[in-house]
């Protein structure tokens, strides 16, 4: 009985032994096919890293704004009685706008006349009697003062009919029209807006550390989303004495030609401003970018060779210098060199030594100047 018990545990034992050494070699060939596994390659976009000339240029939203712009107004009170432009028409400078009701003026002249013809005859008279000696040098001196008094009144009241005749200040594009037929308009009351479209000046604000780049003479580039297809050019001819405390921006003014009033004061404006020469820069697409705490970076495509020993097309990833950005593109102005293939998409899923399989049929946007479908 004793012998047969040890024989079944001997059996067991065996059994056991057998069954894990076979167990151990299973586990042994799951871990060297785990370590020689190869996760399937990514699939990504590239560009070839080109150097190209990048103009130095400063971009800044503007503000459009008239040269000169003015709400014309009644200087005296009255009446309307005639209005002499239509609301959006072009005037010239001196073109009668409207007259106000110069009845009264008109009779206050005449009186005014009538006076001043009875001091002229009386100073005349008063002039042959004080050859005479008749009169004396007081009395013709009264004379002398009333007729010049009489005439002063005749130049105020004709200065006083002159001014209800309000004419255009100068050449320009009228707004909408504020008063009507028989309106009685008081002294300051707004008649009509009147503003210069050409040329036409644009405010941009400038920050403090590119002042001494931007001077007055330098060219600038504008455009509107409003007017599409349509770029204007002209220079920067003023900045502001003082820099805006809350913005730390220093206000610059440029004039532009405006020959067919596309632009209107109120716009707003992208306004390029060129510094001077251009420089030489690596681009890419923004999209091949990568952004950490640590610094940026990009995977440039290399070869590789795996475990195996067999190569593959896989990425390295490369820190670089970030520059200014020109619409979809980033200037890179160190860590790459021109040549190098770089990962435009797919960026996020990448780390150091994936393999990677390029398809570049669709591929990210890389325009300076983009246009949105949607503008």
């Amino acid at each position: 009985m004793a012998k047969r018990m040890v024989l079944t545990l001997l059996v067991t034992a065996v059994f056991v032994a057998a069954l894990g050494f076979v167990k151990f070699r299973q586990i042994q060939t799951a871990i060297g096919q785990a370590a020689a596994f190869q996760p399937p390659p990514e699939a990504v976009t590239t560009i070839t890293a080109a150097e190209e000339a990048w103009p130095a240029t400063l971009t800044a939203i503007g503000t459009v704004a008239p040269v000169q712009g003015v709400t014309v107004s009644a200087d005296l009170p009255g009446t309307v009685e005639r209005i002499g432009f239509e609301s959006g028409g072009a005037v010239h400078e001196g073109e009668v706008l409207a007259i106000l009701d110069t009845r009264q003026e008109q009779a206050q002249l005449a009186a005014a006349e009538a006076q001043r013809e009875l001091a002229r005859l009386n100073f005349d008279r008063m002039h042959g009697l004080l050859d005479e000696r008749v009169i004396s040098q007081a009395e013709f001196d009264r004379a002398t003062a009333d007729y010049r008094q009489t005439d002063a009144r005749v130049g105020e009241i004709k200065a006083t009919i002159e001014r209800k005749t309000i004419r255009a200040p100068f050449a320009g594009i009228l707004g909408l029209r504020h008063v009507n037929l028989g309106q009685y308009v008081s002294g300051g009351d707004p008649l009509v807006v009147l503003q210069s479209l050409s040329p036409i000046h644009v405010n941009f604000g400038v920050p403090q550390q590119a002042i001494a780049q931007v001077r007055a003479g330098r060219e600038i580039r504008v455009t509107a989303d409003d007017v599409a297809g349509a770029a204007f050019t002209g220079r920067v001819t003023a900045l502001d004495s003082v820099v805006d405390e809350s913005t730390r921006n220093v206000q610059a003014q440029a004039t532009l030609a405006n020959p067919e009033g596309k632009l209107r004061p109120g716009m707003f404006v992208q306004a390029e401003v060129t510094l001077g020469t251009a420089t030489r820069v690596v681009s890419l697409p923004a999209s091949a970018i990568s952004y950490a705490p640590y610094g940026e970076s990009v995977f440039v495509v290399a070869d590789f060779k795996g475990a195996n020993g067999t190569s593959y097309r896989g990425v390295r990833q490369q820190f670089v210098k970030v520059g200014a950005g020109r619409g979809d593109q980033i200037s890179i102005t160190s860590g790459l060199k021109p040549g190098d293939e770089v990962v435009t998409s797919g960026v996020f899923k990448l780390r150091n030594g994936a393999a990677v399989v390029v398809n570049n049929k669709v591929r990210p946007a890389n325009s300076p100047k983009p246009k949105p479908e949607n503008s």
